[in-house]
Formats: C-alpha cells, sequence, structure tokens
C-alpha cells in the first residue's frame, strides 16, 4: 500500500539547472529523488512538483508531492534524514499525507512569484537578488503593472515554442514595494504562469522605469502577441517561487 504525502521546502537554485530533472546536468527534483530513493531502499520514488523554475531560479515556498510505502510512517524523523542528506541548498519544512486524489501541480489555486533588485551594491547577496543601480520612476512601473491585471493572452511574455496549450493566465497581483533594507521587490500573483513569463515581465517594467517605453504601453505590447515587442528578459538570480497556494479542505486527509 503507498500514500501520498506533500512535502513543503524552499531552496536556493544557484545550484541547479532548475527543478526539472536535467539529462547531464543537476536539478532539484533528481537531488530530492535519490535522497528518497536511498531511503526507500534504493527503489525509485518519483516527486512531482507544483510547477518549473529555470536555471538559477529559487524557491520560497515549493511544494511536491511523493507515494510512499506504508513503512515510511514517522514524518518527523523521515524529515530530519532527509535534512541530513540533502545539500544545504535545499530544506524541508513539513511533510504530511494527503488524499489519493491530491496533486501538486494540478491542484494549485494560486501561485506568487516575487523579484528582488538591490540598488546598492552588496557582496552577499550576489545570487540572491539582481543589482540594478539606475534610478526608477517606481510609480510608473506600478501604473504600467496594472495593465497586467485580469486574464489575458500573455504570448508577448512568454518564451516562444513551449508545450503548453494556451498562453491564457488570470493575474490577481502585481505591484511593486520597497523594503525596510531599501530592497525593490515586484510580487506578481497568477493561477499559472508561462515559461519565462515573471523575468520578462520584470524586464518590461524595468524599461518602464527607466522611461524607454510608457505604461500606456504595456496594454500594445500584450495585444501584439509577439515576444519580439517585450523587453529583456531580468536575470534568474533574482527570481523566487514565493507562495503556493490550494484548497486545502479538498486535500488534506
Amino acid at each position: 500500500m503507498m500514500q501520498r504525502f506533500f512535502f513543503e521546502i524552499s531552496y536556493n537554485g544557484t545550484p541547479y539547472y532548475g527543478w526539472q530533472v536535467q539529462p547531464k546536468q543537476i536539478s532539484v527534483q533528481e537531488t530530492l529523488e535519490q535522497a528518497l530513493s536511498k531511503l526507500n531502499s534504493k527503489r525509485h520514488v518519483k516527486v512531482v512538483g507544483c510547477g518549473r523554475t529555470d536555471t538559477g531560479v529559487h524557491a520560497h515556498h515549493y511544494i511536491f508531492h511523493a507515494d510512499l510505502p506504508q513503512h515510511f510512517k514517522d514524518m518527523e524523523q523521515l524529515k530530519y534524514k532527509l535534512n541530513k542528506m540533502l545539500p544545504p541548498s535545499i530544506a524541508i519544512h513539513t511533510i504530511f499525507p494527503v488524499k489519493e486524489e491530491a496533486h501538486a501541480r494540478f491542484g494549485a489555486t494560486n501561485r506568487t512569484y516575487r523579484y528582488f533588485i538591490r540598488q546598492e551594491k552588496n557582496p552577499f547577496e550576489v545570487h540572491t537578488s539582481t543589482y540594478f543601480p539606475k534610478e526608477l520612476d517606481i510609480e510608473a512601473m506600478n501604473k504600467a503593472a496594472v495593465h497586467l491585471l485580469g486574464r489575458k493572452d500573455f504570448t508577448s511574455l512568454s518564451k516562444l515554442h513551449t508545450d503548453v496549450k494556451t498562453n491564457i493566465c488570470d493575474v490577481r497581483k502585481a505591484h511593486w514595494f520597497r523594503e525596510e533594507n531599501g530592497m525593490l521587490v515586484f510580487e506578481i500573483s497568477a493561477d499559472r504562469f508561462l515559461r519565462n513569463m515573471v523575468r520578462a515581465t520584470v524586464g518590461t517594467l524595468l524599461d518602464v522605469g527607466l522611461g524607454k517605453i510608457t505604461p500606456e504601453d504595456i496594454p500594445l505590447i500584450l495585444n501584439a502577441k509577439d515576444r519580439g515587442e517585450a523587453k529583456i528578459s531580468a536575470p534568474a538570480d533574482g527570481l523566487y517561487l514565493w507562495k503556493i497556494e490550494y484548497d486545502w479542505e479538498q486535500i488534506k486527509l
């Protein structure tokens, strides 16, 4: 008999070629599967993540599910063993049983990303935020972000030639704010995201902040449904998958 479990984790994406298993490259998924399989008498354990993160992208809150044999009963002990086995860049926070049909990816109801920009040079944040020292018009960037809200086609802000059936996303929140330590943060929430969508969005909004384009250009860019109309993607190191949400009443046992 097998039992499905949800794992809440976080990871620093700097050492990895993204979440998904890659030929001849280290990934977060493969690292987790190797650790769980070792604890399962070397019988392979497949893990299914809530989504993909690209090379160098981090996760503040990430969910994956795995089906484990019944001899995995003590979840605190499993958490302890995994955290000892895994590299410092991956942390297991909680493990709990869920219903058989619960799915880490398809069951998610909302996803939030944050992008962190430091405008002062800091050698201790080289791989965890993006250094962008130029002066930015935050008010204009927030006016532009309003045009992202709602159910729209985000082809212009998506990586080309992906295998998704639709480029329609429902964006529920998009705004910039500054933390007390001076860090500039962009937060965006939606039901789903396309490949490279957040980084392309940040790159485009930064051009608004620099005065290269106006907030009113954003609807024109989206309506074009052409990736060439948007700006260069922002670097991966400032991007975090920040929070994954579910209808927990439908998932937890």
